[in-house]
Order: C-alpha cells, then structure tokens, then sequence
C-alpha cells in the first residue's frame, strides 16, 4: 500500500498542532491537575482514542475532555468541573501548539517531491494559525508549501462526510484516490471519513491507544519520509 502513495492529505489537530497545553496547563491546575507540560500532549491521544471509541461526532467532545483531564492529575471529585471548564476554553484558536517533528517532516516530503495538502474540520482558523505556526501555508512561505489547505467551516462540509475531499482532490490532478494517503488522528473522523472517499487512511496514534481500525498507525509524521 505504501509503495502506491503519489501524494499526502494531513488533518490539522493531532497531526500538525494540539491544543496549547501551556494555555491549558495553568487552567486545569485550579482544579488540582499536576502533570507537567509533557503529559498534556498524550492527554490528547488518550482524549482521542475516548472519542474515538465512544463514536462521537465532532460536535461531542465529551469522552475527550474527561479523559484529557484525567490524565493530567485532575481528581475524579473534580473531573466533572475541570471537564466542562475545558469544553469551554479549547477553542478553535487554541489549536496552535506544533506537534513535535511534524514541521520538518512536511518540509522533507516536500523537498522530496511529494504533493501535499491539508483537510481539516476547523472553524476558519486553520490556516492563519497553520502560518503563524511556522508549520505550512498555500505556496511559498516560513512553512512547508501545501497545494491547499480545506476548512471544513469555510467549504461547508466536515469529516466524516467523505465529501469534504472533494474539495481537495482538483489540486492533485492526474492522481488516483487511493494513491492519496489522509493522515488523521480519529478514528471516525479520519479513517471512516478518507476511507468512505476511496482514499487510503494513515493514524496518527503515538502510544497506540487507540482502538483497531482500517488503517496504517504511524507514531510521527517522520513514518511517512520511507513513502
């Protein structure tokens, strides 16, 4: 499957940013978290692999946030709280921290001649955070160049409606859908969505934590420069 690969789709959070943890760190602190910043990067794989196996849609984080919580020290008297307090504070802005590696290995898949974009649910942000990141832009900047980059809020459509990549696929010209790897970190979202628009998924699931599915797992976007 991998030797089939002629171009790559990213989502953005859990790919290519996370959710600031040194915005959310002193947050969850008031309700007793003690984990140093390191630990709230797995809390969200463990908050994706919850939402994952729960089955929620976009618009339910829930199962995310209580896990999220969980594993940065919250006390369970306190999860409930701390919970619903993060439901409230990660917005769409906050997704701006940059997932280790993930800059210089879109920069080495570009220099290595492999087209590349990104597909992402977001809320309009994505790409003025993804720029003011240093992660990647439309064309020549600080970041690795992406033939495009699709807001669900802007195009109208959010995974895991396969559609969404419709908007993407006419910036690859010439190459076949499933020679199109989607790099996602949700199950549902990501895998279920790429996969139900004939693309071939990837996961990103740094610790494997979350459930089986019909996918390639990779720890990093480093896995992806063997393509």
């Amino acid at each position: 499957m991998r030797s089939q690969i002629e171009a790559i789709l990213f989502d953005a959070g859990g790919v290519l940013v996370l959710p600031d943890p040194t915005v959310l760190a002193p947050l969850l602190e008031f309700y007793g978290a003690t984990a140093p910043i390191e630990q709230y990067v797995r809390a969200h794989y463990l908050g994706m692999a919850a939402k994952s196996r729960s089955r929620s849609l976009e618009s339910d984080w829930s199962a995310y946030n209580e896990a999220y919580v969980r594993h940065v020290g919250v006390p369970e008297a306190d999860c409930a709280v701390a919970s619903a307090v993060l439901a409230r504070t990660r917005s769409a802005h906050l997704w701006r921290f940059p997932v280790a590696d993930s800059a210089s290995a879109l920069m080495a898949l570009h220099d290595a001649g492999m087209p590349i974009g990104v597909v992402s649910n977001a809320s309009g942000q994505i790409e003025e955070i993804l720029l003011r990141s240093g992660m990647c832009q439309v064309g020549a900047g600080p970041g690795a160049p992406m033939r495009c980059i699709i807001d669900s809020h802007i195009v109208g459509v959010a995974k895991p409606d396969p559609k969404i990549f419709d908007f993407a696929l006419p910036f690859f010209p010439g190459i076949e859908r499933a020679n199109i790897a989607y790099v996602g970190d949700s199950v549902m979202m990501d895998v279920e969505g790429s996969l139900a628009a004939g693309l071939t998924p990837f996961l990103v699931d740094p610790h494997g934590d979350s459930p089986a599915c019909n996918a390639t797992v990779i720890g990093s976007l480093n896995e992806l420069l063997v393509l």
